[in-house]
């Protein structure tokens, strides 16, 4: 039986399990995301490069489909956005929290980078794009 809290914790542990194996890799670390985004250090873009050819593996033997979505013409803009935000800030909206867990204060930064950054769309989107916030299958 799948209760709330049943869902809550497999979330919590495979979100755990999840984080350990990152940090782990190297994914938290800023020096050794710089290597990678510099191509100074093949591994870890190797690494992310592995962990996407096992996840099309898994989701084509599971015979995973895309959901039909509009893609709208923010999509690319926000691609570029996200990979200099990621490139500069040393990781993704989810490096910086394993960041601070692992005792890296100055990723508050990105996570309040983060925040901004978000509101600062929604705004912009409510008063200047107009966007429709529910495509790419979202």
């Amino acid at each position: 039986m799948r209760t709330r809290g049943g869902v809550l914790f497999a979330n919590i542990i495979a979100g755990l399990a999840f984080g350990y194996t990152i940090t782990n890799i190297g994914f938290g670390d800023y020096a050794e995301l710089n290597r990678m985004f510099t191509f100074q250090d093949l591994r870890m873009l190797l690494a992310f490069g592995g962990a996407v050819a096992i996840t099309v593996l898994v989701f084509a033997m599971l015979r995973v489909r895309r959901t039909p979505g509009r893609i709208h013409a923010g999509v690319i803009p926000g691609a570029v956005l996200f990979g200099t935000g990621w490139a500069i800030s040393g990781g993704c909206p989810a490096i910086p929290i394993i960041q601070v867990a692992s005792g890296y204060l100055p990723a508050l930064v990105t996570i309040a980078g983060v925040i901004v950054g978000i509101r600062a769309c929604r705004w912009a989107n409510a008063k200047y794009f107009h966007l429709d916030s529910g495509s790419c299958g979202r």
